[in-house]
């Protein structure tokens, strides 16, 4: 079986488009959809549905994806049992706008001998299936069960508490404020199409409002990121949530307003987790940078995560 293949096969599906995957992987477009082509052919079944937003797994590609990275888990291992600085150490930031990849940027700065190779998973259990066949070397989540229930091999560190903002419009009751407390915002409108069922941050959002009695919709499509800041500008009803570390740009005429969370300040408790015989020179630098870092400052009120943060 060609394994360029089933690694093109693998990208598509954490990707969900070709086009994501053929970038990922330095390939073109269509030499990405000709090799997957050809693993149908040889396999004799379709592995993906292809649409106008993108690539959906079938039936028959979502059997095969489990044994497809098994297959990669044991060519990459093989190869580092020879060679185990060849590559990057490849690390997964959730997304490049998020506090993760700022903390990878750190890293870099502190180490910039390491060579890096920075991906973007976006489903936790992809995530942690990377890392345990060792295709990503570390990811940042927020890890929402005990540590005895992940993967045998796979450890987590908590690592950084990010605080959690209001993001409104101008005419929003609350655009002036320089802070407001959870309970403030019982009974407004605090809306987050991005939510997807069964993430991570589906669960601490579902917290954070059972604790607080927050209204939080996820009602309507993701349309991505600069719909959302559109509408937000325009309506004095709705508002979100951002991380203080989630980098935007705005137009100059939306006049968006973030708003500091206090009293106490919600915190996304960012862990990384990675392979305990991960054989990789570079990892042990990564931890040991992360787990140096500053300690968070001291905030007004104390914090809140949920109970499954520790």
């Amino acid at each position: 079986m060609d394994l360029n293949a089933v690694r093109t096969f693998a990208a598509v599906a954490d990707a969900g488009q070709f086009r994501e995957a053929a970038a990922d992987l330095s390939i073109t477009q269509q030499a990405a959809s000709k090799r997957v082509a050809t693993l149908e052919k040889d396999l004799g079944v379709r592995l993906f549905t292809r649409t106008a937003r993108g690539a959906r797994l079938t039936v028959d590609g979502q059997a095969f994806l489990p044994h497809a990275r098994e297959l990669l888990r044991v060519a990459e291992r093989a190869v580092a049992s020879v060679r185990p600085g060849s590559r990057a150490l490849r690390v997964d930031v959730i997304g490049r706008r998020l506090a993760p990849a700022d903390l990878v940027r750190g890293f870099h700065r502190a180490h910039p001998e390491v060579e890096l190779d920075v991906v973007t998973l976006f489903d936790a259990d992809a995530a942690v299936a990377a890392v345990r066949s060792g295709t990503v070397d570390a990811s940042f989540r927020a890890v929402t069960v005990p540590a005895r229930q992940l993967p045998d091999g796979v450890e987590a560190a908590r690592v950084h508490d990010e605080p959690v903002q209001l993001l409104t419009g101008p005419a929003h009751p609350l655009a002036t404020a320089r802070t407001v407390t959870p309970a403030q915002l019982a009974g407004h409108r605090i809306w987050m199409p991005g939510i997807v069922a069964g993430t991570e941050w589906a669960v601490y959002y579902e917290d954070l409002a059972t604790a607080f009695g927050l209204t939080i919709e996820v009602t309507g499509p993701d349309f991505g990121t600069e719909p959302l800041l559109d509408t937000l500008a325009g309506s004095p009803l709705l508002a979100t949530f951002v991380g203080e570390g989630t980098s935007f740009v705005w137009p100059a005429g939306h006049d968006l307003r973030r708003v500091a969370v206090t009293h106490p300040t919600p915190v996304y408790p960012h862990s990384v987790i990675w392979r305990g015989d991960n054989p990789h020179p570079a990892l042990t630098a990564l931890r040991d940078h992360l787990g140096a870092a500053e300690p968070g400052r001291t905030r007004d009120g104390g914090t809140w995560t949920p109970e499954w943060a520790g």
